[in-house]
C-alpha cells in the first residue's frame, strides 16, 4: 500500500497520535505526517503511507492555509486560549485600525517562535522547557504571509483566513497583531484548511477511516501533491536504467525547465520519481534522480 491520506485531524490529538492510528488501521509501519498541527487545533493533516513517505519533505515545504480567530485584549503564556492569562487590557482601537494592522503583516517578516512549541534546543523541545518555567532566547525566523482575508470583526474578536509559508505560527501572528495594536491578543480558534494541494473539502475524518474496509479508495497517488513541478517523460528504453538510478541523457531538450529545477519523471505515463535536469559542459542534458519509486 502506498499513497497519501488527507486526514481531518480533530482537536485534542497530536499529529503523532494520528500517525499511530493509521499504522494500526493499515498494519504498515512506514507512515508519517507532513507537518505538525497543534494538538488543540483541527484541520488538514496529510498522512504518507509506504513509499509516499519519500515525498513528505515536499509537503512540509508547501504553503499552508488556516482560518483563525484572534481575541484582542488578552495575552496568555501559550499565545492561545489554552494557556494561563498573563495580561488583560481594554481594547480601545477602531475597526479600521484593526484591519490596517492585520493587513500590514502580509509579505515577508521575521517571527520569533513561541516557547510553547515543538522546536528543539540542545535536544529539548521548547515546550518542555516552558513547562519547567524556563524561557530562553529564540532567534527570529523569516516567514511569509501571502494572503490575509478578514471575515468578521465582532467586538474584540477577529475571524480571518491566512495563507502562509511553512514554519509560520498562527498563535504568534495573533500575539504580534495584539502587540502592534497595543492591547495584546491571543489565538482563540484555529483550523488548517489547506496544505499544498490537500484541501479540507476533500479530507476524511478518523471515524470515516475507522469504518472503511477499502482504505485504498481514500489514497491520493504519490504525484498528486507535486503538480507544481514540471513534468518530464522519459523513453521506455530507459526504464531499466531509470529504476537503477543511472544517469539518463535526454533525447530532446527541455529548455522551458530551468537547470537544477526539480521535475516529476514518468515512463509510459507511470510516475517513477523526482529528479533534476543537469547540463554538462558540452551542453548535453541528463536527469539526476533525487527520489525513486520502484
Amino acid at each position: 500500500m502506498k499513497g497519501i491520506l488527507n486526514i481531518l485531524k480533530p482537536p485534542g490529538m497530536t499529529s503523532h497520535d494520528v500517525v499511530a492510528l493509521v499504522r494500526k488501521k493499515t498494519g504498515i509501519k512506514k507512515v508519517g505526517h507532513t507537518g505538525t498541527l497543534d494538538p488543540n487545533a483541527a484541520g488538514v493533516l496529510p498522512i504518507c503511507i509506504g513509499q509516499a513517505t519519500k515525498i513528505s519533505q515536499f509537503l512540509l515545504d508547501s504553503h499552508k492555509a488556516y482560518r483563525a480567530e484572534l481575541t484582542l485584549g488578552i495575552e496568555t503564556d501559550t499565545q492561545d486560549s489554552y494557556g494561563t492569562v498573563i495580561n488583560e487590557k481594554k481594547v480601545m482601537v477602531s475597526q479600521e485600525e484593526i484591519e490596517r494592522v492585520i493587513l500590514s503583516f502580509v509579505g515577508e517578516c521575521q517571527q520569533i517562535p513561541p516557547m510553547y512549541s515543538a522546536l528543539k534546543v540542545k535536544g529539548m523541545k521548547l515546550y518542555q522547557l516552558a513547562r519547567q518555567g524556563v524561557e530562553i532566547k529564540r532567534d527570529a525566523r523569516k516567514i511569509e504571509i501571502y494572503e490575509i482575508h478578514i471575515i468578521t470583526i465582532k467586538g474584540n474578536q477577529v475571524l480571518f483566513d491566512v495563507v502562509c509559508s511553512k514554519g509560520t505560527y498562527i498563535r504568534t501572528l495573533c500575539h504580534d497583531i495584539g502587540q502592534q495594536l497595543g492591547c495584546g491578543g491571543m489565538m482563540s480558534f484555529l483550523i488548517r484548511t489547506k496544505t499544498g494541494d490537500f484541501d479540507i473539502s476533500s479530507s476524511i475524518t478518523l471515524e470515516e477511516l475507522a469504518v472503511e474496509k477499502d482504505i485504498g479508495k481514500f489514497l491520493k497517488p504519490l504525484d498528486f501533491p507535486l503538480g507544481h513541478m514540471p513534468r518530464v517523460d522519459l523513453d521506455s528504453i530507459h526504464k531499466k536504467a531509470a529504476l537503477n538510478g543511472n544517469k539518463i541523457y535526454l533525447e530532446k531538450s527541455y529548455q522551458s525547465i530551468p537547470i537544477e529545477t526539480e521535475a516529476r519523471l514518468y515512463i509510459e505515463n507511470d510516475f517513477i520519481g523526482i529528479g533534476k535536469i543537469i547540463k554538462e559542459q558540452d551542453k548535453k542534458e541528463y536527469i539526476r534522480f533525487s527520489r525513486l519509486f520502484t
